[in-house]
Order: structure tokens, then sequence, then C-alpha cells
């Protein structure tokens, strides 16, 4: 549970000591964000908090000089809004030539669950034709693009580098660049753009899940990433695309960024979206995430855990979680939500639960899976949980890894940075 929501249960007590508890937390809860200012939609008096404007809102700089005249395709899903509308609903009714929208995992109105397959078909408010890129086909070809003078791509994404939007921008990027069609990126604020922390893929674990040599927790925007992937030629025999982009206003990567919008539909708030990095590992071993329960991301839990605070049973939840882990068993655990203040004041990867999960399980089940490699990037991090490390000497093992991204990072940031 956040501080705020805390504050309010606590103040509705007719209790003198609850109240002076509340009063405490609350101060707690002021302190925690000096120094780190949230960034905000809306105007506001708080002089803590920042105005911002995304790439897509800031029609002024694209409308008219990037987008007249020519023939356009949409990458996009449910988090492409100016403002309130949707940016291809905008685009549209503005008179644009948009020929065709590419969806990404999640589909292009954001209504599938995680890794379920996404087919091509109309969509019902505007006619497009829509294509899909999660399933079979991960990227566009030459016939998806023909006639296409250049490609848009607005999408929020969450800052881990197994949340598979930044793939699809790398194909996306990919089949430009062979198709010689420029690219436009509307750029949007990295909700875990304020630190980097994580192993760094090794090439031999490279996947849909992780592409490039970034660590779990990259800390750069959409653009910058795309142009970290053009600049350190990532892209198919080191080609290039012709890459541009709309910058966002007034943000940094020492701000905080509330999402206006669930970004899929497992991730329902911050709460959620601060501990998915660490909890999304889980998702390569026997422990379930929450999928199933109104608490995804928020909660971890086992069959056979035993000393958990917490008890739920997954059930299928129609275009969320239709066929979660441990369908209709009571599953023991820990509700994790209190750590998420946690991670949004001081920015990390959390290990230990993990490490304790494996310690409580790891001997009577087959605790990691296939999958678990893809996820982390490294074969390195199994072996040393199997081998009793302790989180601290598996961050140590991390550290010249990091130190090398963070300098090629620098090369291609767009706004201030956290250090």
């Amino acid at each position: 549970m956040s501080l705020h929501l805390i504050y309010l249960r606590m103040s509705k007590e007719n209790n003198f000591y609850n109240t002076i508890s509340a009063l405490f937390i609350l101060l707690l809860l002021t302190l925690q964000s000096c120094g780190n200012p949230i960034i905000t939609r809306e105007n506001n008096p708080d002089t803590n908090q920042v105005v911002l404007k995304t790439g897509a809102e800031r029609t002024e700089l694209y409308f008219e000089s990037r987008l007249k005249g020519k023939s356009i395709a949409i990458v996009a899903n449910q988090t492409s809004l100016v403002a309130a509308k949707h940016l291809v609903d905008t685009l549209f009714s503005a008179g644009f030539d948009i020929q065709k929208v590419f969806a990404p995992e999640h589909g292009f109105r954001g209504e599938a669950e995680a890794g379920a397959v996404i087919i091509n078909g109309t969509d019902t408010k505007t006619g497009l034709p829509v294509i899909s890129l999660y399933g079979k086909k991960k990227k566009p070809d030459v016939n998806d693009l023909q006639g296409i003078d250049l490609v848009i791509f607005d999408i929020q994404d969450v800052g881990a580098r197994f949340y598979t939007y930044i793939s699809t921008l790398s194909y996306i990027m990919e089949a430009c660049a062979e198709q010689g069609i420029e690219l436009l990126v509307l750029d949007r604020p990295n909700p875990h753009g304020f630190y980097v922390d994580g192993p760094v893929l090794e090439p031999a674990n490279s996947s849909f899940v992780g592409m490039h040599k970034i660590p779990v927790v990259h800390g750069m925007t959409i653009a910058e990433y795309a142009r970290m992937v053009n600049g350190e030629g990532w892209l198919k025999n080191g080609i290039q695309c012709e890459l541009g982009w709309i910058e966002v206003e007034g943000y940094t990567h020492n701000s905080r960024y509330n999402l206006p919008v669930r970004p899929s539909p497992n991730l329902p708030d911050m709460e959620s979206i601060y501990l998915y990095p660490s909890l999304c590992l889980f998702e390569g071993t026997v422990v379930s995430v929450g999928r199933g329960t109104q608490s995804p991301f928020r909660i971890i839990g086992h069959p056979s855990y035993k000393s958990g605070d917490i008890r739920f049973t997954p059930q299928t939840i129609k275009g969320v979680s239709e066929n979660p882990p441990y369908k209709g068993i009571e599953c023991r655990g820990l509700d994790l939500i209190a750590f998420a203040k946690d991670i949004e004041v001081n920015g990390n990867l959390r290990l230990n639960w993990l490490i304790e999960m494996y310690e409580a399980l790891g001997s009577e089940n087959k605790f990691f899976d296939s999958f678990f490699e893809k996820l982390v990037g490294t074969s390195k991090l199994k072996e040393q949980i199997l081998a009793g490390k302790t989180e601290s000497q598996i961050r140590a093992s991390w550290s010249e890894d990091l130190r090398i991204f963070k300098a090629i990072r620098k090369k291609y940031l767009l706004y201030p940075d956290f250090e």
C-alpha cells in the first residue's frame, strides 16, 4: 500500500495515536519526495511538480513539418495518446494520410494478455488495417511497407529490457532502414528512467525479450534507446535507420513519472510498474507473480511456500490473464506493494526475493525453467544463486559491465541525467 493510502486510512480512525502516526507518515512522504520532482500532465501550484508534454502532444513540432503530404504507418497501442485522445484517431481526424497501424504485444487497443498471439485485422473505429507484430511475424516485410513514406512510433515503454516494446522498435528500425523509410519516434518518459541496474545481456542469450547489450533497467527513453541502437550499429549488418524524434517537454532523468494509462493489462498501477523489473524475473521460475488476481506484479507465491503472509488463488480474468499459473490452486506468498515506494525513491533492482524464494522452494521443485536465462540475459545469475552467492556478491559482478554501459548510454541521452 502507498503511504498516501496509509495516511488516508489512518486519518479516518478516531484515535489519537493513529492520527499522530498518520501525520508522521505524511511527513516522511514529503521528505522522500524532496529532490525527486514529480512530473505531471496538468498545471499544479506545487513547486515540486513540473508540467510535462509528451512528444505526441507537441503537435506543433511535427504536424505540418513532418507529416504533411506523406503516406504514414503508425506503430501504436492504447498508450499512444494526445491528451485523452488516441494518436491514430487524432491524426486520422486531422486528415493526414494514415495507411495502416502496426500492433505490438497486447494489441493496438491494448486488449490482449501477455504472450497472446495478436492477429491481423481492421480497426473498427477508423477502418484502418491493423498488422500484428507479435506472433509469427515481429518485423514488417516489404509488402507491409510498400508505398509508405514515414513510420511513426509512439508507445509508452516501462524501461525494462524484457518489456517487448523496445524489441518491436528495433525490428521497426531495421525494416525502415532496409526500405529507406524515415522513422519518427514520438518520445515518452521512462518511469524507470532515474536509475540503471541489473546484468547486461550476453549475446548468446539474445531473444525478443532482450535483443541488445543493455542491462535489465537501462534508464533511457524510447527515443534515446533508438539513438543508441542506431549509433552502436546494433541493427542487422550495421545498417542505419533514418531516425527522427520529438522530445518530451519538461522531463529529466531525475524526475518521477506517473503513467496516465496502464502500459499493459497486468501492470495496473504505479506500484506494479515499480516492482515489475524485480518481479518479472520470477516469470522464469515456478513462482507466481499474481497473474489471475487483482494484484499482478505486486504479490508472489507458490502452492508449496510455507511462510508467506498472504494466500491467493489465481483465476481466469478475460483479456488480462486467461490461463494463469496455478489457476484454481491456492498459493501462499508475499505482498510486496509496500516496497514499491523504496524503488520509486532509491531506484534499484531487488534480488532478495528471488534468493529467498529459491532457498524456500529450490530443493523441492525445479525452480528455474529454460526461459529464466533469456529474461535475465545471462547464465551467470542462475549459477550464482545455485552457488549460494549473496545479493551484494552478485551485484559486484555486474559493476564493470554497468560502468561500460553507462559510458555508452551518455552519448545518446536527450535529457539531463540523474548523475
